[in-house]
């Protein structure tokens, strides 16, 4: 049977719809996709100027350790300040970041205490940094508002067989972690606000059943610094077990220019 005029103009609508949409969509996505590369540039640029500023300061850092039970009910916990400072070194092109913590309160709990050790969570940002930047996939989100401001949502996930910023640590053997997340951005300056961290699927070899880490960032002003840089403020760790969980927070305040004076005397001869 012939087609009616108006099927073929319903034809003609359909094909031409299909074909705008397959002409236009590529061009949205590799603007996005542009816009996304600018962004990550700006933030990798901050990411390294900011870890040498980072590595020339010093803070006050509160530690809270809870070992939870059911229904997330506290069965011990630990509070314990320290003098917290980061020391970089890179040595034939090798970034190694350390955390120093001079104990100012110790909690009197005893050692024997089922407690999670949980470091280096605030250096987080180095999923940005230049040197992993090979080491992750980025796509962008939708926006999201944090205390009514934009920030661009960016997703990264690890690729295997590349290097790590964390690892854990089981009887004395380090553990590189394939972490997937999301990070807060500030479109204007690429400034990281938060980012939200894990294991999509574990380690049950390791016996680790579930790993989240969230990390939040705020501008702090400096002496004799005319950009703020935006410091870790708050970092939370949740792990699990099949039969532990545990939930540490820390909180970094005081930030202060960390700086090292030598002198040389020269002993008069006699």
């Amino acid at each position: 049977m012939k087609p009616s005029r108006q099927d073929v103009c319903s034809r003609i609508s359909i094909a031409l719809l299909i074909a705008a949409v397959c002409v236009v969509w590529p061009q949205r996505a590799g603007a996005q996709r542009q816009n996304l590369d600018d962004l990550l540039e700006r933030t990798s640029k901050n990411v390294s100027q900011f870890l040498d500023e980072f590595s020339d300061v010093k803070c006050t850092e509160y530690v809270t350790q809870l070992k939870l039970g059911k229904n997330d009910k506290v069965e011990a916990k630990e509070e314990s300040t320290f003098d917290y400072l980061v020391i970089l070194t890179n040595a034939g092109g090798q970034l190694n970041l350390s955390e120093s913590r001079l104990a100012v309160y110790a909690g009197k709990q005893p050692k024997t205490l089922p407690l999670l050790v949980t470091n280096g969570f605030a250096t987080l940002f180095l999923v940005f940094h230049p040197y992993y930047e090979g080491s992750f996939q980025f796509s962008q989100q939708e926006d999201d508002f944090i205390a009514g401001k934009r920030y661009v949502r960016v997703r990264f996930e690890h690729i295997k067989g590349t290097r790590s910023p964390t690892a854990v640590v089981l009887r004395g053997r380090e553990y590189p972690l394939e972490l997937a997340g999301t990070a807060w951005i500030e479109p204007g300056s690429g400034m990281l606000a938060k980012i939200v961290a894990g294991l999509d699927n574990g380690l049950d070899d390791l016996g680790l059943r579930m790993l989240r880490s969230e990390v939040e960032y705020a501008p702090v002003p400096l002496r004799d610094v005319k950009q703020s840089y935006w410091f870790p403020t708050l970092a939370t760790i949740e792990v699990e077990t099949p039969k532990q969980h545990w939930r540490n927070t820390h909180r970094f305040t005081d930030y202060k220019q960390f700086s090292v004076s030598t002198e040389e005397v020269i002993a008069k001869k006699p």
